[in-house]
């Protein structure tokens, strides 16, 4: 497709000159290629808001009969018909000949616009919305909610097409009214970015922000997030908040709040119902049980783990049960052995064991084709997790000339591990590691590769050995094996069986 402007549009001193326009690139300013009647290349750039469309490079002649596809702005209130439906909405953007539609059913549509007929818009007015707090009930336990990003309570301004996340208590009450009804809240605003973006500094900021609610006697704390890492954020909290003795739930959506099918309201709620009704100590997560919008399932921070691209249900615990259900408003306990635990385990003092912001720890992924070269980035880091395979497992064996590399490989892992911790965790995600089975992983573990018997996925792993290096950094390798968050569970009298 190429895009040409009107005659209208181009300077005048070059007007009657110009052969054609070609576009070479463009967002808000877009850049043109001129080619003049005698063959002479220019270049201009022009501001523009309308598309036009043309099968090629256009003739000067022909571009005063050309006609404006469509002018529309963010923000702007359309109906149109397209494949023989008639349909409404809010334009979120147009770009490259497709505009993308927000239809008033919640769901986002990309359409050719040259498709969209008996088009009609109604350009949006700007008009400054100040949200009103509802009233809030003092007498009902106070839960604080601390912002991090994500789109639990976010929504798309369509007149600039960025995501606000609303922090305001009043805005964030005006989005989810429900919540006075079971809790008086308050709202703080520790960041707003993207999860993929998540430091150990923040894990750190959030920790301190918890202990902080907790000074103010609040009855929970829930922590908003994205999706992506929000379980390396709950493994984190579980150990940084020794002795924690409030519910912590990390809660993020997997939709936005302005679709249809968003579950951030649903998991909102659950994560409040659980800290009202059983006020159970420790780090959770609060995410869809299935796909239903009743269940909410409140897994154990150290046990989560995101298995799922987009379901709204994308997050399991691992190896071990959930803690509770919450169904049509009510909460179940699943694991009461487990409950009775984190009970045990709270302190009337809690406090902040901070993970170390310089610390860098690797994760490497044993596979096929491996190569030694693979772990030369980690000479220089504290600490390697390896996601072997199978029961914990990594290429140290050479069997043929094909496999002489990994000599190198086993090389490099046992001087690794002479010098820094390296841990296993299994790829398989649940199960257990046991490294006694076959002959290389008691080969592994001769050479200093820890995690036998552990049942721990790969990014609490991480996090349990960011921790160690942070806190205990000289008996990291006598406690890693060693269960300090309900991250290790007994093993099974079935899986003392595969042991040969």
């Amino acid at each position: 497709m190429r895009a040409v402007l009107p005659i209208d549009r181009l300077p005048d001193e070059m007007e009657c000159n110009i052969a054609f326009l070609e576009i070479l690139r463009g967002k808000d300013s877009l850049a043109f290629q001129a080619r003049t009647f005698n063959g002479d290349v220019r270049h201009l750039t022009v501001v523009t808001t309308s598309i036009y469309k043309f099968s090629g490079p256009q003739p000067l002649s022909t571009i005063p009969t050309a006609q404006p596809l469509m002018d529309l702005p963010g923000g702007a209130h359309v109906e149109f018909s397209y494949a023989d439906h008639h349909l409404s909405g809010t334009v979120v953007q147009v770009r490259d000949g497709n505009a993308t539609i927000k239809l008033v059913t919640g769901y986002n549509v990309i359409l050719p616009v040259t498709e969209l007929k008996d088009l009609k818009t109604t350009p949006k007015e700007r008009v400054e919305h100040h949200a009103h707090a509802p009233h809030q009930d003092v007498s009902l336990p106070a839960v604080t909610i601390l912002h991090t990003g994500g789109t639990i309570a976010s929504k798309v301004d369509y007149a600039t097409g960025a995501v606000v996340a609303q922090f305001d208590p009043a805005e964030l009450l005006a989005m989810f009214p429900d919540v006075t009804k079971i809790a008086h809240v308050t709202s703080h605003l520790l960041r707003n970015m993207q999860s993929d973006d998540m430091r150990f500094a923040h894990h750190n900021l959030i920790a301190k922000a918890v202990l902080e609610e907790i000074t103010r006697d609040a009855r929970g704390v829930i922590v908003t997030q994205g999706t992506d890492t929000l379980h390396y954020t709950a493994a984190a909290l579980a150990f940084i908040l020794e002795g924690v003795n409030i519910p912590v739930v990390v809660v993020g959506s997997q939709r936005s709040s302005d679709r249809g099918s968003s579950d951030a309201n649903a998991n909102l709620m659950g994560a409040l119902r659980f800290i009202t009704q059983a006020n159970i100590p420790g780090v959770f997560v609060a995410m869809h049980h299935g796909s239903g919008d009743s269940d909410i399932a409140i897994i154990e921070g150290i046990r989560a783990r995101k298995n799922h691209t987009s379901r709204r249900d994308a997050f399991s615990s691992v190896n071990a049960p959930i803690i509770a259900n919450v169904t049509d408003g009510h909460t179940e306990i699943v694991n009461e052995t487990r409950v009775a635990q984190l009970r045990a385990n709270a302190s009337p003092h809690p406090r902040v064991l901070p993970l170390d912001e310089t610390l860098k720890i690797g994760i490497w992924y044993a596979h096929p084709q491996s190569y030694a070269d693979e772990l030369i980035i980690y000479d220089h880091y504290d600490g390697v997790v390896i996601a072997g395979t199978g029961l914990g497992h990594a290429p140290i064996t050479v069997i043929d000339d094909e496999t002489s590399e990994h000599e190198r490989i086993r090389t490099h892992i046992a001087r690794l591990a002479k010098r820094i911790p390296v841990v296993m965790a299994p790829q398989t995600i649940w199960g257990r590691v046991n490294m006694d089975v076959y002959s290389p992983g008691r080969t592994l573990q001769e050479m200093g590769v820890l995690g036998q018997g552990c049942d721990t996925h790969i990014e609490t792993a991480f996090m349990k050995l960011a921790w160690l290096l942070s806190q205990h950094k000289e008996d990291t390798k006598k406690l890693y094996n060693t269960d300090l968050r309900g991250e290790v569970s007994k093993r099974s009298p079935l899986e003392d069986s595969h042991k040969g």
